[in-house]
This record gives C-alpha cells, sequence and structure tokens, in this order.
C-alpha cells in the first residue's frame, strides 16, 4: 500500500497544481456554482470518458487523462461548497483555496487508505472503464440525492459521493499511468 499512497500523492499533486494555475488564470469563479451545476459539470467529463473508452474514432485529440483529472478537481470544489456555501461573487483567494483544497483532498486520501485496507486493493484488478462505469454510478446516486433536497434514508450524503468519485478517478489516472 506503500506504492499506492505515492502513487495518489503524485496524481494528486498534478491535479493541485493544474488547479493553482486556473486559479490564477480566472479567481474562483467556481464559487458561485451550486453543487447541481457542479454535478453535471463532473457528469459531462465522465460521460466524454466513456465515450473515448468506446469510440473507435476521435475527433478532438484528447485521452482520458485530462478528463479525469477535471473530474477531480471539480469533485474538490464541490467538497468546498459544501462546506463553505454558494456565493454570488467569487470570495476566495488562491492561498485559501488551496488550503481547502489540501484539506478536502487530505480527507478523502484517509477515507481512501481506511478502504483500500479492508478491500485489499482491490481496484488494482479492475479496468478503467469499470472505474468510470462506478463514477457514472455515483454521479446518478448524487442527482438523485440532489432531486431529493439532500435527504437520504440509509445513503451515504453527496460529500461521501464525490470523495469516492475523487478515489476512482485518481485510481484510474494511476492505472492509465502505469500503462
Amino acid at each position: 500500500m506503500q506504492n499506492t499512497s505515492a502513487q495518489y500523492d503524485a496524481v494528486i499533486d498534478r491535479c493541485r497544481k493544474l488547479f493553482i494555475k486556473k486559479m490564477s488564470d480566472y479567481g474562483c469563479a467556481w464559487r458561485i456554482l451550486r453543487l447541481p451545476s457542479l454535478t453535471d459539470q463532473i457528469f459531462i467529463k465522465a460521460q466524454r470518458i466513456r465515450s473515448l473508452q468506446e469510440n473507435e474514432v476521435r475527433k478532438v485529440d484528447e485521452d482520458e487523462r485530462s478528463e479525469f483529472i477535471g473530474i477531480i478537481n471539480y469533485c474538490v470544489m464541490g467538497l468546498i461548497q459544501i462546506d463553505k456555501g454558494v456565493v454570488e461573487q467569487p470570495d476566495l483567494e488562491a492561498k485559501e483555496a488551496t488550503a481547502l483544497y489540501d484539506e478536502k483532498i487530505a480527507l478523502t486520501k484517509k477515507l481512501m487508505l481506511d478502504k483500500n485496507h479492508d478491500y485489499g486493493e482491490a481496484w488494482r484488478d479492475m479496468r478503467v472503464s469499470s472505474l468510470t462505469d462506478l463514477i457514472l454510478q455515483k454521479l446518478l446516486r448524487v442527482k438523485q440525492i440532489e432531486d431529493n433536497a439532500g435527504k437520504t434514508m440509509v445513503s451515504e450524503g453527496i460529500d461521501a459521493n464525490y470523495q469516492d468519485i475523487i478515489n476512482y478517478a485518481v485510481f484510474a489516472l494511476i492505472h492509465l499511468n502505469e500503462d
């Protein structure tokens, strides 16, 4: 599992660097997005990944990596929005946004390490396409929870689903980086 932790950190480092660069370009304009808007952005990216995996012809010369990175970063934004709420105007400086990013990733990595211990790194035997399907399934669950005004009877909340999506996307990127 030591290797998994290092691989996880390497993937997150790449995602974090892009997050910081985009903060430099756009500020935190994403702070105005409501959770369903973020969920829809993540869903679009996951659908594109599935399309790339299924279609032999690509009209845009990109692979899944950039989309998985986008999924991770949008999920972190969602986790921040859950805690801080939606605002009418961007309200975070890059330093504070990055600190919140790091906080959310630390919690999500701890969850991964705990689950990884219990599941015995089962994800290593999974295909990237299966991880994509799991991400889409989680997104459909999140959309249903959002449609139910956040209420669940026995299920985890939106935050737990976003964390699982982050971890599945990291696993997919680890697989893609190993190929």
